[in-house]
């Protein structure tokens, strides 16, 4: 076994291209997925890799490096449009957790209760992958693929979560049900982000997590509450079909109850965003 620890991305990126390598951050997910069995695979650690930290804004957008921690999220300068995002990184584990864990990680973990995914979904959310070839960017809503599925090849890894340029109206707001209020798997959660200009809703977007096997935006949903007013949301959502949504039964909760509950989730963010 190879613990690798590059300090700079060039090296990274030759390293994974080399060979097969297990890629660790905060190692808040990967660790404990490894069970009792002993680790004999090869890690390359990227946490001292300076270039995949930090938020900053880009020309076009804003910029957060694939091993910025929950921690730097929610203590990042970030518009309104960012709240539901930092509501998210606040729900994730506990502190020590948001210390550690990054926002590649929970979204190359690919967990359908990745608390990360739906607001990143709702902010239109790029992926940049890079490997020794080059660089890519992927939508966030195809590079996550299935339970515990990433679109990497080879020699690819995250580099940065890529936010595209954001009206200074647009709003956000994460609500996520659990079990109890703190360190749980969500049964579902909803992200949305709209502007509110002269009390009617514009730019909607709605993305649901805990529901599918990926989070998804719902996009009829969202074009059936353009140009309405809140008070006419209870209403469309009460008839609202919810049928791209393929949740499951388990512990936390049972199929029917998850589709009953989004729709409350989807008022409750609303109303908070509107309002934020």
């Amino acid at each position: 076994m190879e613990y690798l620890t590059p300090m700079s991305l060039d090296d990274a990126l030759a390293a994974l291209d080399a060979g097969e390598l297990s890629i660790i951050a905060g190692g808040t997910d990967w660790y404990p997925a490894q069970g009792e069995c002993p680790i004999e695979c090869d890690i390359l650690d990227v946490t001292r890799i300076a270039a995949l930290r930090g938020i900053s804004k880009a020309k076009d957008g804003w910029r957060i490096g694939a091993a910025s921690t929950w921690s730097d999220v929610i203590a990042a300068d970030l518009p309104a449009a960012f709240d539901g995002l930092k509501a998210a990184a606040r729900d994730v584990g506990s502190v020590q957790i948001q210390n550690a864990g990054t926002i590649a990680g929970n979204l190359c973990n690919a967990s359908p209760a990745a608390d990360g995914v739906p607001p990143l979904l709702a902010l239109k959310a790029l992926v940049e992958i890079c490997s020794a070839e080059g660089c890519r960017v992927v939508p966030l809503g195809t590079f996550i693929t299935g339970v515990r599925r990433v679109a990497l090849d080879k020699g690819e890894m995250v580099t940065a979560v890529i936010i595209p340029e954001t009206s200074a109206a647009l709003k956000s707001a994460f609500v996520k049900l659990g079990a109890r209020k703190y360190l749980v798997i969500s049964i579902a959660m909803v992200a949305v982000t709209c502007a509110l200009r002269d009390g009617v809703l514009s730019d909607v977007r709605i993305a649901v997590g805990s529901c599918s096997p990926v989070a998804k935006r719902l996009s009829a949903l969202e074009a059936a509450l353009e140009n309405q007013t809140l008070a006419q949301t209870d209403a469309i959502l009460a008839e609202a079909c919810l049928s791209a949504l393929a949740p499951i039964d388990d512990v936390r909760g049972s199929k029917e109850y998850r589709v009953d509950v989004v729709a409350t989730l989807i008022a409750q963010a609303l109303r908070e965003a509107s309002h934020g």
